[in-house]
């Protein structure tokens, strides 16, 4: 299914907060700085691999690169075990050396906060696998602002797949008209939409080190207080 721009319905940044019943939102690049998994990925794994495997640099990027691109999109590319197999490396352990980048982005304790205090139903939807989960949750604290943590794991399918937003109803059973969804991952917005989310919103900046994203289909916003009455 192809979405025209004309077809989606830009949600006001100062939208009435009434219609809204539950809030899905995202963790990496949505809730925390995802500069975190880009030097984790794009850094720090191809360093260990070079050293594991007697590589230079260079040779250890593009090889993992080339890996990256066959698996993404797929539920493995967020894999902690499948990449472990694959590479050779212990990656829950090499994510737990640079815990210290883990960091959140602006507002999102105030925009939880308010969440909690206004009665709405908020649920962490994640690709994320559970060790990584886990981690960020321990470093951040942030799971007390949560009625739901769910990981893509246990429905099986990556968000972005086609199927992944009916299927998490069995689980998290949700009203459709008066759900928000947020998420750096403009595939996984394209998904929402296509199944019927009314209201799905971007980031704009989701690596605090990186460019902006840009979408004419969705409203994206830099920071929380932007769509807060």
């Amino acid at each position: 299914m192809t979405i025209d721009a004309d077809d989606k319905k830009f949600p006001d940044k100062s939208f009435d907060w009434e219609n809204i019943e539950t809030v899905l939102l995202d963790m990496d690049g949505t809730l925390l700085d995802l500069h975190f998994d880009n030097h984790f990925w794009l850094t720090h794994v191809p360093e260990c691999y070079a050293e594991k495997h007697d590589l230079s640099h260079d040779e250890a990027h593009k090889h993992l690169m080339c890996r990256y691109t066959e698996v993404r999109g797929r539920l493995d590319w967020y894999c902690v075990d499948f990449w472990t197999r694959e590479l050779s490396l212990d990656i829950e352990q090499l994510k737990h050396d640079i815990a210290d980048k883990i960091s959140i982005r602006p507002d999102v304790v105030d925009f939880l906060s308010w969440l909690n205090d206004n009665n709405k139903r908020v649920v962490l939807v994640t690709n994320a696998h559970p060790a990584s989960l886990n981690l960020k949750m321990e470093k951040t604290k942030l799971h007390v602002h949560f009625d739901k943590i769910i990981n893509a794991h246990e429905i099986g399918l990556a968000k972005e797949n086609e199927g992944f937003w009916e299927k998490l109803q069995a689980v998290e059973p949700y009203n459709k008209e008066y759900t928000m969804l947020i998420d750096d991952n403009l595939e996984v917005l394209d998904s929402a939409h296509e199944y019927g989310i009314r209201y799905c919103l971007g980031i704009q900046q989701p690596d605090s080190q990186g460019e902006d994203v840009s979408s004419d289909r969705y409203t994206v916003i830099d920071v929380f207080k932007e769509i807060l009455p």
